[in-house]
């Protein structure tokens, strides 16, 4: 009988779920905070963004051999460096004296495009988790 299971495949769409989930929050937070000039701390808000690490070196147990699943996770969220916007808006309460406001360094367009990726891989990854599901479905179908 073959060790060969499908949880290992499970796990690791379960993973893409999760680290996408993840950057969907932060892209929606991005978005919310588009026009913020002050954070809670007095700062222009600044974009951030997820960066993922691979679970696959861990993926192996040296010494069994035994596959322990893998996948990605959310290794950190950083703010990104790029400079914000200045924009000409003489009567905002947060205009400095020459009537300029200082915008987050964020693109409404970029954050969609991010978003559309996020889902789509979202996407793909419950489609793969439902396929190894119904494999697993019809390997028992065929043992009756």
């Amino acid at each position: 009988m073959s060790d060969f299971t499908l949880v290992p495949a499970i796990q690791i769409s379960a993973s893409g779920l999760d680290a996408e989930n993840r950057r969907m929050e932060v892209i929606a937070n991005n978005v919310a905070n588009a026009e913020t000039t002050k954070g809670a701390d007095g700062k222009v808000f600044r974009r951030r963004e997820v960066i993922f690490a691979s679970k696959l070196s861990d993926a192996i147990d040296a010494q069994t051999g035994e596959n322990k699943g893998g996948g990605v996770e959310v290794k950190e969220v950083v703010e990104s460096n790029q400079p914000g916007k200045r924009v000409y808006r003489p009567g905002h309460p947060d205009a400095d004296a020459e009537g300029y406001i200082n915008l987050p360094n964020i693109s409404p367009i970029e954050e969609m495009v991010d978003m559309m990726t996020a889902s789509r891989a979202y996407e793909a990854n419950l489609t793969a988790m439902k396929t190894a599901k119904d494999m697993a479905s019809r390997a028992l179908d065929i043992g009756r």
